[in-house]
Order: C-alpha cells, then sequence, then structure tokens
C-alpha cells in the first residue's frame, strides 16, 4: 500500500494546490509590491512606524486585557482567579500606558525586546555548551553570539535607540516580506 494520501474534493493535491495558486500569482506579486513600496516609505518615516506599531500593541494589548479580566471574573469561583485578574490589569495597564504615551510605549518595548534577546542567545549558547561535540551545532553557537549581541546592542542604545529601533524592524520586516512575495508570485507565474 502507499503512504500518499489520496487527494479528496476537501484535501486536493500539492500539485492541484500548486496550480490554484498559480493562477493567482498577480496577487502575490501586487501584494509583494505594496509591502515593498511601504517598507520603502516607511524607511524614511522610522519615527511614525516605531509609534504606529507602539499604539497598534497597546490597543492589542488594552483589548486582550479587558477580555482576559472579562474572562477571570466569569469564572471567579476557580484556582487562579487572582492570577487571571491581576495578569489582565497589567494588560490593561500597559496597553493604556502605550496608548497614553506612546514614545514611554517605545521605550519599555524596546527595553523588553533587548531584554529578550539576550536571554535568547545566552540560553541558545548555554544549550550549545551542553552538546558542542555533537555536528552541526557550531551554528547554534553563531546564533547564540549574534542574538546576545543584537540585544546587547539594543541595551546599550537604550533609551536613546527606542524611537527608531521597532520602526525599523518594521520598515525591515516590511521589505523583506514584499520580496518573499514577489518572487514566491514569480515562482508560482513559472510553475
Amino acid at each position: 500500500m502507499s503512504d500518499t494520501p489520496t487527494p479528496s474534493p476537501l484535501r486536493p493535491s500539492l500539485p492541484d494546490s500548486l496550480q490554484a495558486l498559480g493562477a493567482h500569482w498577480g496577487w502575490f506579486v501586487g501584494l509583494g509590491i505594496l509591502l515593498l513600496l511601504l517598507g520603502l516609505v516607511g524607511a524614511g518615516y522610522v519615527l511614525a512606524m516605531t509609534l504606529a506599531s507602539v499604539i497598534f500593541i497597546g490597543a492589542l494589548m488594552l483589548v486582550g486585557g479587558i477580555l482576559q479580566l472579562i474572562q477571570a471574573w466569569r469564572v471567579k469561583a476557580w484556582r487562579g482567579f487572582l492570577i487571571w485578574s491581576l495578569a489582565g490589569v497589567c494588560y490593561v495597564a500597559a496597553g493604556a500606558l502605550a496608548l497614553y504615551n506612546p514614545i514611554a510605549g517605545a521605550s519599555a518595548l524596546t527595553l523588553l525586546l533587548g531584554a529578550v534577546l539576550i536571554a535568547t542567545g545566552a540560553l541558545r549558547l548555554w544549550i550549545w555548551l551542553n552538546h558542542r561535540s555533537q555536528p552541526g551545532w557550531r551554528w547554534l553557537a553563531f546564533s547564540g553570539l549574534i542574538t546576545l549581541a543584537a540585544g546587547l546592542l539594543i541595551a546599550i542604545g537604550w533609551p536613546g535607540n527606542s524611537l527608531w529601533i521597532l520602526g525599523l524592524l518594521l520598515v525591515f520586516d516590511l521589505i523583506f516580506q514584499g520580496f518573499s512575495l514577489i518572487l514566491l508570485g514569480l515562482a508560482l507565474r513559472q510553475r
């Protein structure tokens, strides 16, 4: 018997799926061009990109915190009610701070980003140190060093870099996503 699943109307085969996507290759290219243009325009307005991202994240945190508080109070007889409520209050407070003062929010998020990168880099280096005899693990050490260095650079430059680092990361993301979608669309077109 074959291990390959048989296509069904609900689950088309991979070639059929690629052919269906290939028929819409122009949408991928168009979206890629749009994201690329947004990234290039955003490169000239990095501060605005930072503030927009902080406001967006703040709004999500505020809504998430309110929903978490609602859920906590709906199940207040459960264990952990106090922790869920406290977490919801923290989310609401952080979201409100980011919306009220986006510059302070950018500063806090930049510091948090630096701390996360430092912790991730240190963890990767620790994992590498414990498994360094394995083949190919040097790449993990390299990744850990790069991540750790990026986190340290952000932390050393904080708070001065808070006004541009998040916007710059958003610009890079838009540009790379745009290029990726353009290349994907062109590959689908050739298929």
